[in-house]
């Protein structure tokens, strides 16, 4: 017997194949395994561990110092219309602009979906 993984959607494990798809009997979702482990590397995670996608709306949750700035974001600012990195070097995965600051670069771990 195979292990098969868990449903994405419902997260039941009586999961079967079907053809080249998997299928959950509870939910009735179908999807690709070749698909779900190519997603899974690059998904890029707020801090409560949310998916985050292009255009979502986050909030900083802790006061960040801004570089070259006297002023910092606070915490609670609310941040429209990120786009993401997932490939950044330097691990700031969110590209965005805040008002009052301009374009900025964020990481992932101090911001949560809002």
């Amino acid at each position: 017997m195979t292990n098969l993984p868990n449903c994405p959607k419902c997260n039941s494990e009586y999961t079967y194949e079907d053809g080249s798809l998997l299928v959950c009997p509870e939910c009735a979702y179908e999807w690709s395994a070749t698909a779900t482990e190519t997603e899974e590397e690059n998904v890029i995670r707020d801090a409560n561990g949310n998916i985050l996608n292009d255009g979502d709306a986050v909030t900083v949750i802790k006061d960040l110092k801004v570089k070259g700035s006297s002023s910092s974001i606070k915490i609670g600012t609310k941040v429209k219309s990120i786009r993401l990195v997932p490939d950044a070097a330097d691990g700031h995965d969110i590209e965005c602009k805040i008002d009052g600051f301009g374009a900025m670069k964020l990481k992932s771990s101090v911001v949560k979906k809002a």
